[in-house]
């Protein structure tokens, strides 16, 4: 429990350091946002722009660097990001409720079958090393060492615009269906999202793979493996219930820190598919220099790589007994 309480009081004073330099930061990037804002409205008159331009920029520019900081504490603890500079008057918390689900589930699905299909298949591999599995594993670690976008493009290239099976761009047809819990939208957006997630598993199963294969290994030299050869159990339940189990525990703690990277999406892959989640909404906002955006967006991607670390620490200490057996000394 001491432990827990620890890491807990690690990860708040994380917070308040990352909420401060979520401020800060954005602040030193180079140029005015709300110069860059209003140069798309070049016919604007003297009065009209000086109005805009107190009502953009309110926000950022209203009182000392100090007042600003205390204000924006204060907003991120009532949940308001404030107004979207790029799209505005959109609110930033309306652009996080529409990107947001589309990361989760694109980037969260992909992620948990990459670390299934990778997890089986390094048991595998792991238990019969040297069989044909275990030899394929050098096929699937170049698709990882490939560059995101490339293999990306030959996906894209090849099932989009050679083969014409599946859409190449978008999270769906907006001329063909509006958004909305019907089965004709959600058919579309599955379709549209096969490509994008084919890209994220098949650079990505190879690494799980390779960990559970590597930690596979060396459990089934153990000496209760050995044993429980001798006792003459199936190889099933020797496989999954002695050595996969035992050697779970490392894979659990990769796929914790790996939820917490979901929020923030795969950037390369939604630039490349035009996909409307947070990694292609980041890289929008940075390119226009819009601050509440850019702010929120980082907030979100820290709070929840901090919460997958605090899983991770709980994970340890649930189901690693000899975390338990430290922290009781």
């Amino acid at each position: 429990m001491s432990f827990l309480l620890r890491r807990l009081a690690f990860y708040l004073v994380a917070a308040w350091v990352a909420i401060t330099l979520n401020f800060f930061i954005p602040r030193a990037v180079p140029g005015n946002p709300v110069q860059t804002i209003l140069s798309k409205y070049p016919d604007l008159t003297p009065q009209a722009y000086k109005a805009l331009s107190q009502m953009i920029g309110g926000a950022l520019q209203h009182g000392s660097l100090w007042s600003q900081y205390t204000a924006y504490l204060s907003d991120v603890f009532h949940f308001n990001f404030g107004t979207d500079l790029a799209n505005f008057p959109t609110p930033v918390s309306q652009i996080l409720s529409q990107a947001i689900p589309w990361t989760l589930i694109l980037v969260g699905t992909a992620t948990v079958i990459a670390f299934l299909l990778g997890t089986l298949f390094g048991i595998l591999a792991g238990w019969r090393h040297g069989g044909w599995l275990d030899r394929s594993l050098p096929v699937l670690m170049f698709l990882q060492a490939a560059p995101y976008f490339f293999v990306a493009l030959i996906l894209v290239y090849f099932f989009a615009l050679k083969g014409g099976w599946l859409p190449s761009a978008q999270g769906y047809s907006a001329e063909n269906v509006s958004p909305g819990w019907t089965w004709s939208f959600i058919s579309n957006a599955v379709e549209h999202s096969i490509l994008p997630a084919g890209t994220i598993v098949l650079t990505s199963v190879a690494g799980w793979m390779l960990q559970m294969r590597n930690v596979m290994i060396t459990t089934i030299s153990e000496d209760y493996v050995v044993a429980a050869q001798a006792k003459g159990l199936s190889q099933i339940r020797i496989v999954y219930t002695y050595a996969a189990r035992n050697a779970l525990l490392p894979q659990l703690q990769g796929f914790g820190l790996a939820l917490g990277f979901v929020v923030s999406g795969s950037v390369v892959m939604e630039i490349v598919f035009s996909y409307p989640g947070i990694g292609y909404n980041l890289v929008q906002a940075v390119g226009s220099k819009d601050f509440p955006l850019m702010q929120a967006l980082f907030l979100v991607i820290t709070f929840a790589v901090l919460i997958a670390n605090l899983l991770v620490d709980l994970i340890i200490v649930l189901f690693d007994p000899r975390a338990r057996t430290k922290e009781a000394k």
